[in-house]
């Protein structure tokens, strides 16, 4: 193909505005099926955008902003303004949802995604679900435990199992390696999703969950605790308003003391809290 024509196009990077000259090739024979359509270089990808004023290092770094430093529009917009990046908020807002598409790209990029199950040769899933607001369209995610890269994720109107299994099977059948393991919540729904979709896969509760369960027989014994220690120590604050009047020096050792004890009930509470003791340890 023929270098028929240059074409600038300036681009905003971090490092300020740049201008590139492109070679647009066309081809000239007549008889071709592309005659005389025109071909950019390749290499214009890797650094802007079609149709964008602003360079890839730029949509990256308002991604790192927004989801990373987790600051607002306006924010990141000031933050720019500083870097002495022109840019209006309305752009911003634009850039990131150019950035979520492309990383929406590269999360399903399936032969990479592919290349990581493999060499890894197994997967542990997790599925869990989002929902921001109630009433709103819940967001299912399934990751792998192992690799950590999110294999599914998909927003559905309501968390049927029904709903799930097609989920769970849509992931199983685009692995070319065997499933493990299942993590997730105790939720019923998600649990009959795993039963029928992977119904010889070992399903369990994640550590958050299993320790949150686990924990309530000692958080109860902890709460029953503190009200019989508070019990013990009721007395204390009339002592100290009963002494006013007296010798200084008394005052100050029984103050000391009703202190002490105070202090002393709320340590025994916050270890028992620690340590998981049951009421009858703290008594003693």
């Amino acid at each position: 193909m023929w270098n028929e024509y240059n074409n600038p196009r300036h681009i905003r990077t971090l490092n300020g505005v740049v201008e590139l000259q492109l070679k647009i090739r066309r081809c000239q024979n007549k008889s071709c099926m592309r005659y005389k359509k025109a071909y950019r270089p390749e290499q214009e990808g890797s650094l802007a955008l079609p149709q964008n004023e602003f360079s890839l290092d730029v949509i990256a770094y308002i991604g790192a902003l927004r989801y990373q430093e987790h600051r607002s529009v306006t924010q990141i917009h000031a933050h720019l303004e500083l870097k002495g990046i022109c840019i209006s908020q309305r752009t911003v807002t634009h850039l990131i949802d150019r950035y979520d598409e492309l990383l929406s790209l590269w999360l399903k990029d399936h032969k990479r995604l592919k290349a990581i199950m493999a060499n890894q040769g197994r997967v542990i899933l997790a599925i869990d679900g989002m929902q921001p607001e109630i009433g709103h369209e819940v967001l299912w995610v399934i990751r792998d435990c192992l690799s950590g890269e999110i294999l599914l994720a998909k927003t559905l109107l309501s968390s049927r199992n029904e709903d799930l299994v097609t989920l769970l099977l849509e992931v199983t059948n685009s692995l070319n390696v065997p499933i493990d393991g299942v993590v997730s919540d105790g939720q019923q729904s998600i649990r009959k999703a795993v039963g029928l979709a992977l119904p010889r896969i070992a399903h369990g509760l994640c550590h958050y969950h299993y320790l949150k369960e686990a924990i309530k027989p000692i958080y109860e014994a902890d709460r029953h605790a503190k009200k019989e220690l508070k019990k013990k120590v009721r007395g204390l604050r009339e002592i100290e308003r009963s002494v006013t009047n007296e010798d200084k020096d008394l005052v100050t050792i029984i103050e000391d003391y009703c202190s002490t004890k105070l202090s002393s009930t709320v340590d025994r509470n916050v270890s028992t809290k620690a340590e998981g003791r049951y009421p009858e340890h703290c008594n003693r």
